[in-house]
């Protein structure tokens, strides 16, 4: 245990998956023993997508009630719904369409419209649904290469103490808008969860769990629940160069 978060190493991809999907299932029912109702916030990218499908299948489809899981997303690329880059997309081909819930209980961020206008839509369907200050039972993230995690990119401050919930950012990596959560929300959350794989994404992770604390550099490092558990969910080869674990 650091303070930068509980550290889990999986032996493969594969194994990773099923973690997280276990986690999913573990956090919900006890959100729904709770509270009665889980909400979660799906991160996109490759690395989520095989625990989603397991998530919509058996065995694990029957381990929620479905009814009680409203999902949200954590960021989201300004494309059409339908366009392949879409984290909706992703989410929905993977097991959205294949289980039980309630169509109304899914909350996708508006990409194809003006992105400034989705990011005050999206803040408004939070403040509905969870107040000013949104508290997610689940935040699944993701970590890029370059230390990046939902759309907060290197060389801005993530600017922790920001009241938004929402906002538009323009990645000049992508050269595109996307949307994204603040880390106002991110770390409200009870649970926040990345999940890490592949060697390319090992100089990050060893930067931004270890390394000295540069949030314009590595934004992921912003990252720590100010009353949750952050736990990072990483493969063999992304957590290779660890010294924490030698």
């Amino acid at each position: 245990m650091s303070d930068r978060g509980t550290l889990q190493v999986y032996r493969d991809p594969a194994a990773l998956a099923q973690a997280l999907a276990e986690l999913f299932i573990a956090t919900g029912n006890l959100a729904m023993a709770d509270r009665g109702s889980f909400r979660v916030a799906l991160s996109g990218g490759n690395t989520p997508r095989s625990a989603y499908e397991l998530l919509g299948r058996e065995p694990l489809v029957e381990q929620l009630s479905w009814s009680d899981v409203f999902i949200y997303f954590g960021d989201e690329r300004c494309v059409p719904p339908s366009d392949e880059q879409s984290n909706y997309r992703m989410a929905q081909k993977a097991f959205l369409s294949s289980i039980p819930i309630p169509p109304a209980n899914v909350h996708r961020i508006a990409g194809e419209i003006d992105p400034g206008h989705a990011a005050n839509e999206y803040a408004s369907i939070l403040r509905a649904d969870l107040g000013n200050a949104p508290v997610f039972d689940l935040m699944l993230l993701g970590l890029g290469a370059d230390g990046h995690t939902a759309s907060l990119f290197p060389g801005a401050a993530p600017t922790i103490d920001d009241q938004a919930l929402v906002r538009a950012v323009y990645s000049e990596s992508q050269m595109m808008w996307r949307v994204t959560i603040t880390p106002k929300v991110i770390n409200l959350s009870r649970t926040v969860a990345f999940a890490v794989e592949g060697a390319d994404k090992a100089d990050a992770l060893e930067a931004v769990y270890e390394g000295p604390v540069d949030v314009i550099k590595y934004p992921a490092q912003i990252v720590h629940p100010s009353s949750g558990r952050l736990v990072w969910l990483v493969d063999e080869l992304a957590g290779g160069i660890l010294k924490t674990r030698r």
